[in-house]
């Protein structure tokens, strides 16, 4: 089990779900929320990650709001109406901590997000540069007018993403896919075949869960943190 920390950002605090490795220490990685927030999902995702051996450190955005599973409409409103600067401050501001943490080896972090996390987990990468040594999206991604500068983007990339999502279509992603391996980015863009957005979800939100697409989905990337990251 986890525990819920505070840290430094832009001249405040936040706070954020930590879970370490049962060893003591290893790699850090940031955790980004879905669009329901800081729920149970995702501070099970930084307590599997802390139990393969890392650092996860998953940042409350929403600042203590959250929209349950039937409430869709109040999870598009807090994302919609979650401020960008202050996002990025207080992601930026985990990865500070976790860099700086006792427990974390290495002079690098990664992270993973899902849905809206998965879009963030680009932005930062891009945000944070050299601080982010790979990069994890899971069925979202920054198309269109919310790309961020892609010159800062130095992580590898390993994406995961549904055949069937509407909030982010496949051949969108595979054109950002190509755009980025064209400006000579590492990024490589899975499609998982007859899925659906949010496959990875234990919770089942969307009705979309797939079991054997989110195993593969984890495995491959906790293999490619490991790669990217040092052993874990």
């Amino acid at each position: 089990m986890g525990e819920t920390v505070e840290f430094a950002s832009n001249g405040t605090t936040a706070s954020g779900y930590l879970a370490r490795p049962s060893g003591g220490s290893g790699p850090g990685v940031i955790v980004l929320q879905e669009w329901w927030g800081l729920d149970p999902e995702i501070k099970k995702v930084a307590d599997r990650l802390g139990d393969e051996g890392f650092v996860a450190l998953a940042p409350d955005l929403y600042h203590g709001e959250l929209a349950g599973h039937a409430e869709m409409d109040k999870a598009a409103q807090l994302m919609n109406s979650l401020p960008p600067d202050r996002a990025a401050r207080d992601m930026g501001g985990a990865v500070d901590y976790l860099l700086a943490h006792e427990a974390t080896t290495g002079s690098k972090v990664g992270v993973i997000g899902y849905c809206m996390g998965g879009m963030l987990t680009l932005l930062l990468a891009a945000l944070q540069g050299d601080k982010i040594g790979a990069a994890a999206p899971h069925y979202g991604a920054p198309l269109g007018d919310n790309a961020p500068d892609w010159n800062g983007l130095t992580a590898p990339v390993e994406g995961h993403f549904a055949e069937n999502d509407d909030f982010f279509p496949p051949d969108a992603v595979k054109a950002l896919e190509q755009e980025l391996r064209g400006m000579g980015k590492d990024v490589s863009f899975i499609v998982y075949p007859g899925t659906g957005h949010a496959f990875c979800n234990e919770a089942n939100p969307l009705g979309t869960r797939d079991e054997q697409a989110a195993e593969q989905a984890w495995t491959r990337s906790v293999a490619f943190l490991r790669s990217n990251l040092g052993q874990a």
